[in-house]
């Protein structure tokens, strides 16, 4: 995907632009934009529609994590643009000039904040960190007030968008959650409440063989020490969160999950 000022800083003359159209090597979008032939049709549809493909979509296509029921493809457009066959996602402040495609990722997460719940908005927050898309304080730029106080409960310590659900549910709850904390003899864990140690699938398929062999033994050695595993689904998660709280609210509600100061600590 180029814009003109693009092609003509690659090389390309004004006529080497027309018969390049002409031939078929770009398509034209719209006024100032072309694409090749072999384009993402998604990003093409954005351009087409007046803007440039932004907001949720923007983050999925640079890969952060995006919570399921977010499929229609959202649009952002520039001040002086005004999209025609999609509403234009709307950030925090003054919209930036529509210069790529494809929003960049801080950017895309200006505009996500209004278009997301405020946890699945932090789950994807917190894969853009942990994988170094975006760092923190180029988000805050992006950002209102009531943005920043969200982003102050992201977490670049998350290794899953479902592990930064649970985690967020369950601090808004007063649960205390400590995040990637390392347990001797069984490693890193996802999260820990006292002394249960929960572990959230990542997909909704089956882990491998060996990974499989590789969890029980930890869940083994775990029970042997005196902690208590919570083995959580990615179904669970998404679907299933009442029966996910009350069973974690039956091992809680007791206080079985407290850490006494014999335990491993």
């Amino acid at each position: 995907m180029f814009t003109t000022a693009h092609l003509l800083r690659l090389g390309a003359s004004q006529s080497q632009i027309r018969r390049a159209t002409h031939a078929g090597d770009l398509i034209r979008l719209r006024p100032g934009w072309y694409a090749r032939p072999d384009a993402d049709p998604t990003v093409v549809s954005a351009v087409c529609s007046g803007g440039v493909l932004g907001c949720v979509s923007a983050l999925r296509a640079h890969g952060a994590w995006i919570a399921p029921g977010h499929d229609v493809t959202h649009v952002r457009t520039s001040k002086s643009l005004r999209a025609s066959a999609a509403r234009s996602c709307r950030g925090d402040g003054p919209p930036p000039p529509t210069a790529v495609a494809v929003d960049p990722v801080d950017v895309a997460l200006g505009y996500a904040r209004r278009c997301m719940t405020e946890e699945h908005w932090i789950a994807a927050c917190d894969s853009v960190l942990e994988s170094s898309l975006a760092h923190r304080a180029d988000i805050v730029s992006v950002l209102g007030p009531r943005g920043r106080a969200v982003l102050d409960k992201c977490d670049e310590h998350s290794q899953s968008g479902t592990e930064s659900l649970v985690r967020v549910r369950l601090r808004a709850l007063n649960f205390v959650v400590i995040v990637q904390p390392r347990i001797p003899g069984v490693g890193r864990v996802d999260l820990r409440v006292g002394k249960l140690l929960i572990e959230c699938d990542s997909k909704s398929h089956h882990t491998s063989l060996a990974n499989y062999r590789n969890d029980r033994r930890r869940d083994r050695v775990a029970l042997e020490r005196g902690w208590l595993t919570m083995r959580l689904t990615y179904d669970d998660i998404l679907y299933d969160w009442d029966g996910v709280l009350g069973s974690i609210r039956a091992i809680t509600l007791p206080e079985r999950h407290r850490m006494r100061r014999d335990r491993p600590s």
